[in-house]
């Protein structure tokens, strides 16, 4: 993958057009309030080593009135000018994402370019940079609050409305985001990341992700009976190999090994790492929905991690 390794989760390094904008405000603010505070304890110090009588109606009207109003003032003038640029949500855009929020992970929908049923992934949104995308935004259960600081603002998910915002990305780069809005014992743990990739490989990930999952045959097929013997196809999916799971129930897993992480964002997917979430994500994410795989001999663990490792 050919993007920079970059997981920025800062609001002070912009890598969009909202998310400058936002940045620029909050430096303007900041500086127009300090400048505030500045102004008033400069007034204070000329009043009392003036020595002379206090005029408290000067004092008054000029450091408590005036000089607040006129900062105050510009910086509302130009805050209500900068925030009229931010990106209006328009589902118009060539490219749409549902996002819909759960306990404690994101469930992440494409619609296929194919017209087939959607491409699904969890915990990972991918689009190509400088095109602005639509993100159609949900909650499966109570409220959360979808935010990657480098680029946009945040938006609160509320269980049964629909809300919309606009990503973009100027550069290639992972920005990590994360729910900002508490949901439970592992609000902390859920983390999501957004990668930015030039125009035509992202088509390409667009069109490897419709596709069915494809094992590799041979060594893996002791993985892949695994998943079915151990009941994983109850909560999830894996197209062409255990289609019709309820939605909602747990991450579709089709293309689990192209993610860069797992158990959202808890855990960077790389060899072991699988095997270590399967046999006791307990250990690693306190209170996650997924049982721990304590009855599963170590034969089987590691046939079924390394079936999912090759699902890409």
């Amino acid at each position: 993958m050919s993007i920079a390794t970059v997981t920025s989760q800062s609001a002070l390094h912009p890598a969009g057009p909202d998310a400058a904008i936002i940045s620029q405000l909050g430096w303007i603010m900041m500086i127009g309030g300090g400048l505030v505070f500045a102004g008033v304890m400069l007034a204070c110090a000329l009043s009392l080593r003036s020595g002379g009588p206090v005029r408290p109606k000067v004092w008054i009207v000029g450091a408590g009135v005036l000089l607040p109003m006129v900062v105050l003032g510009a910086l509302l003038a130009f805050g209500i000018w900068r925030s009229a640029q931010l990106s209006q949500p328009s589902s118009q855009h060539a490219l749409k994402v549902a996002v819909i929020a759960r306990m404690w992970w994101w469930e992440v929908r494409y619609t296929n370019p194919d017209g087939g049923e959607d491409i699904v992934l969890a915990n990972e949104i991918r689009l190509p940079v400088g095109q602005p995308v639509y993100v159609g935004l949900s909650s499966g259960d109570v409220i959360h609050s979808f935010w990657v600081p480098a680029l946009a603002g945040k938006v609160d998910m509320v269980p049964g409305r629909l809300h919309g915002m606009t990503l973009q990305a100027d550069r290639a780069g992972v920005y990590r985001g994360q729910c900002a809005e508490y949901c439970g014992e592992q609000h902390a743990r859920m983390a999501l990341h957004v990668v930015a990739q030039p125009p035509a490989e992202f088509q390409q990930w667009l069109a490897a992700q419709a596709e069915p999952a494809r094992d590799g045959g041979g060594a893996v097929e002791q993985g892949r009976n695994a998943f079915v013997q151990q009941r994983c196809a109850s909560c999830h999916t894996i197209r062409g190999v255990s289609d019709g799971v309820p939605v909602g129930l747990g991450p579709d897993l089709t293309h689990i090994g192209s993610r860069l992480y797992l158990g959202a964002g808890t855990l960077r997917n790389q060899p072991g790492a699988l095997a270590t979430w399967i046999a006791d994500p307990h250990g690693v994410k306190p209170g996650v929905r997924m049982p721990a795989s304590a009855d599963m001999d170590g034969a089987t663990l590691r046939a079924l991690a390394a079936y999912l490792e090759q699902l890409k």
